[in-house]
């Protein structure tokens, strides 16, 4: 159990790491959570600060989430009597939780979608990759990334519920489904006034003119 609570930590730490708010502070002189959406996010580096530092925000975000799955899969390495999809599901929930609610900046962060990326492509690239294809053609049809973000959390659980069983990395069966319908709700709950907007007609659309 202390290797468990060891990976989740660790793991919690990754995410906690916000390179949004790094990476504004550093090259626009201010921090991204006071611009725009007042989200840590990839979307409003974009509009906020512009394309090279979203672009870099992105890709250090989605390795937040495979560093914790190889983080969490060496342990199991190590700990054998610990189950290893106990330690990678924790450890691809406690990434996320991270970069949501980061320690090191009052605990006010990103939605975790990138990360969440970074975590689905480590544990099984195929379901992670059909979710970022899913998600950028919703985004491309609706201009909103959090209609794709969205709809590709819902994706996630269903691939897994109809997926093939042997192609499932380290977390099997049932586990598998109930660690990929909590990051689901994770998502969806971070994107819950998004929602709210995308209902009522007011969600901030992407211009790919720009």
């Amino acid at each position: 159990m202390i290797a468990v609570i060891i990976v989740i930590v660790i793991a919690y730490i990754i995410g906690s790491i916000n390179f949004s708010v790094i990476i504004s502070k550093k090259f626009a002189g201010f921090d991204v959570r006071q611009k725009g959406s007042g989200n840590a996010g990839t979307t409003n580096m974009l509009r906020s600060v512009g394309k090279g530092a979203a672009g870099i925000t992105l890709v250090c975000d989605i390795l937040k989430g495979v560093l914790a799955i190889l983080m969490a899969y060496i342990v199991s390495l190590i700990a054998k009597n610990i189950s290893g999809g106990l330690l990678v599901g924790s450890a691809g929930i406690a990434v996320v939780i991270g970069h949501t609610f980061p320690v090191f900046f009052e605990f006010k962060g990103g939605k975790g979608v990138a990360t969440a990326l970074g975590v689905l492509l480590c544990i099984n690239w195929q379901i992670g990759l059909l979710c970022l294809v899913f998600a950028i053609i919703i985004i491309a049809i609706t201009k909103m990334v959090s209609a794709g973000s969205c709809t590709a959390a819902v994706l996630y659980p269903v691939l897994i519920l109809f997926g093939v069983q042997k192609d499932y990395f380290i977390i099997k069966g049932e586990n598998y489904v109930i660690f990929s319908i909590i990051l689901a709700l994770i998502i969806i709950f971070n994107h819950r006034e998004n929602i709210k907007r995308i209902l009522e007609g007011k969600e901030n659309k992407l211009s790919f003119k720009k």
